[in-house]
């Protein structure tokens, strides 16, 4: 088919064209729905960036999944669906120390293939105030580290709100 530079005539082949077409009858049913007209962006909703889907974590802290991933996996950590193929016990470290020992055991991990981890923190029942030191700072570290999907309180048997399943990227 050979290409015209000329529009007009393209207009007036497409008129051609279309000179018979008629209109469909709306349905009776009403099943089909009008088509609604697409006005062209704004300006301003063009030039703004997307905005990034934001982690989800608890106020409380018990529970966070990273962008993009699904919440059921939460679900799944608390009913201890996910085999644990490593465990980190931090009793008895101070708080500088777990940090880094979490740090380098999700890295390690990850390295070796693992999926879901657990880490033991405890409830803080024996700190001053009996107020949890390592349990916020474990957490926190947790939200920062791209290797983790998500991460949730252990079930009750496999210490609760003491410790924490980890799952981790592939």
């Amino acid at each position: 088919m050979k290409k015209r530079a000329d529009h007009a005539s393209d207009a007036e082949d497409f008129e051609r064209a279309m000179a018979d077409v008629v209109r469909l009858r709306p349905d009776p049913r009403g099943r089909a729905h009008a088509v609604p007209r697409i006005s062209p962006p704004r300006p301003s909703a063009a030039a703004a960036p997307a905005a990034p889907v934001p982690d989800h974590v608890e106020p409380d802290g018990r529970e966070f999944t990273a962008s993009g991933v699904d919440r059921r996996e939460v679900r799944r950590l608390k009913r201890g669906d996910y085999m644990v193929e490593a465990t980190l016990d931090l009793h008895g470290f101070a708080a500088k120390d777990a940090v880094s020992r979490v740090r380098k055991f999700v890295d390690t991990s990850r390295q070796e293939g693992r999926r879901c981890v657990s880490i033991v923190h405890g409830r803080g029942v024996h700190s001053e105030g009996n107020a949890p030191v390592l349990k916020p700072l474990v957490r926190e570290c947790l939200r920062g580290h791209p290797a983790v999907m998500a991460y949730a309180d252990a079930p009750a048997r496999e210490g609760g709100a003491g410790a924490v399943y980890v799952r981790l990227r592939a």
